[in-house]
Formats: structure tokens, sequence, C-alpha cells
């Protein structure tokens, strides 16, 4: 007999699908929402439930269940909620939506807000590690929320993650934290792209410069990870350009909300913003070393 209560994803991509294959593994049983006919597959494959809508997924939790929004953005997030079919109309008081996008705070408040309107909990929860370490559990997940509902569902929040930081309990301190992240992760692969566009310029091996830097104090993991598979001819995207510039222009936007203007950040938001404009949007971001070697001027003047 199963004990565990059933869980709803809407979104089973390449995060949320890691993170279905995860849960059924430890024994949940799991209802998934995603209109990608391959993920329904996939999620069918790993033991899943697949849902038609959102609210159907949702109709799925029992009394204090789970609901998580694994989409890309906050207009999705939105839209799976009370949009045609959303989930938000099947769901019950005392149950809880983890919302785990990178998206503005404040729209991170406002969803909650709305949600509280019906009893219904919120934990604001972005992750980052990619899909390889959502399958194992080990993905990091930036968790606010209020103690006792992060407490009511720590056996599913520690099957999804063993590297779960408890950033406080104001629902978009989570959302604060990641773009706080993800604002250096796009200033590091900024950055690691343009220093081996310009060993190349120099005449080094760049797989060897690279080599180096990984065991030097110019290390990062994201410019190890994404110039690696890039140096090596992997274009198959795991991160669309789009993700990183999404998340550095709501990085830039959230500093300059709170008088913080910064000097890197702008920059790197800057440069992925024109990588999306010459056609980068659907490439893996390490295809930013491409686009630095095709821009050794720097950034086009306006």
């Amino acid at each position: 007999m199963n004990l565990l209560d059933p869980v709803a994803f809407v979104g089973a991509g390449i995060m949320g699908g890691a993170m279905v294959q995860r849960l059924r593994e430890r024994g949940w049983p799991v209802a998934v929402c995603d209109i990608d006919p391959l993920r329904q597959r996939e999620a069918r494959e790993a033991g899943a439930t697949v849902c038609d809508t959102p609210h159907a997924a949702a109709a799925t939790l029992g009394e204090g269940g789970l609901l998580a929004v694994v989409v890309v953005d906050a207009a999705q997030c939105r839209e799976v909620l009370w949009g045609a079919a959303g989930a938000a109309a099947a769901l019950r008081a005392g149950q809880t939506v983890l919302l785990c996008p990178t998206i503005a705070p404040e729209d991170v408040e406002a969803i909650a807000l709305r949600l509280a309107g019906q009893g219904v909990h919120t934990l604001d929860a972005p992750m980052s590690g990619g899909p390889a370490r959502a399958r194992a559990g080990t993905m990091s997940l930036m968790l606010a929320g209020p103690a006792g509902v992060v407490d009511r569902h720590a056996r599913l929040i520690g099957d999804l993650s063993n590297a779960v930081f408890r950033v406080g309990e104001r629902v978009g301190d989570g959302a604060r934290t990641k773009l706080v992240n993800n604002l250096l992760a796009g200033i590091n692969l900024a950055g690691a792209a343009e220093a081996i566009a310009l060993a190349e310029r120099l005449g080094l091996d760049p797989r060897g410069t690279l080599d180096v830097i990984e065991r030097s104090s110019g290390q990062s993991w994201i410019g190890g990870d994404r110039l690696g598979r890039a140096l090596a001819g992997d274009t198959a995207p795991r991160a669309h350009m789009t993700l990183l510039a999404k998340d550095t222009r709501l990085a830039v936007a959230a500093g300059r909300s709170a008088g913080h203007e910064g000097v890197l950040g702008p920059l790197a938001s800057a440069v992925f913003a024109a990588a999306l404009g010459d056609g980068m949007a659907g490439e893996d971001d390490g295809a930013l070393l491409h686009w630095m070697r095709d821009h050794p001027g720097g950034l086009p003047k306006p």
C-alpha cells in the first residue's frame, strides 16, 4: 500500500520531467500535465498519470496535497493557474502550490496573495543545478514560505533535493535569492566565454586553456560545464539562452528597484540580450562562446 500522498505537476520539461522521474523512483504517485507529447510520453513511461489540463492534474490531489508549477515565466504561471482549465479552480483550502520558475519577486508575491484568497499556501521554490542533478535529487532548492507549510511537505522536499536552503518565511525571498545567484551565473558565463574567445585569438588551444582555468583562479562551475560542452561540439540545448537572458534582466530590474544599479550585471544582461537579438534564443547558453567569437569588437553600439 502506497502511503505517500499524490503530487501533481504542471510542466514536465527539462527540469520538471527530471523531478517527476525522481519522485516516481522514490515511490510518489504523480499526476502530470504538459502540452508537449514527448514530455507526456516520458511522464507516462516513468509511471506518472498524464492529465489533459492543469485543472485535471490538480484535481488528483488529496487534502493538504501539493501542486508543483515548473514552467518558464510568470505569464505561464498565471495561465496554468487561472487560464482555461486552470489548476486554481480545482485547488482547495489547505493545499499548497510549489512555485519553481525563476520569476520576479513581485510576481511570486502577487500569485501567492491570489492563492491565499482561496486558502491555498504558496512555497516559493526556485531551483538550480540542471536536469541531471534534479534527477539525482541533488539540485539546489531555494525555499521561502511559512515554516509550518515547509515542515508539512518536508518528506517530499527532501526527496526532491538534498540541498535545500530555507532562505526565509517571506514568499518572494526564494525568487530574490535565485536572481542573485543567476546574475552571478550570467556574469561568470559571459566572462568565461569572452576569455576563451580571447584565448583563441591569441593562438592558444581553447580546450587546454579551459583545463587550466578549471584548476586555477578563473574557475567557475558554469563556465567549465557550458564551455566544455561547446568546445566538444555538443550543442544540444540543456538550458536555452532565453533563460539566462530573462534571469539577468529580472535581476538587474530587481536591483534597480532596490537602488542598486550595479556594473557587471547590466553588461552581462546586455550580452545575453544581444545574443537573443542575433537569433540564438533556442540555443544552449553555452553557445554564448560562438557569439563572443563573432563579436571581438564588443557589444554592438546602440
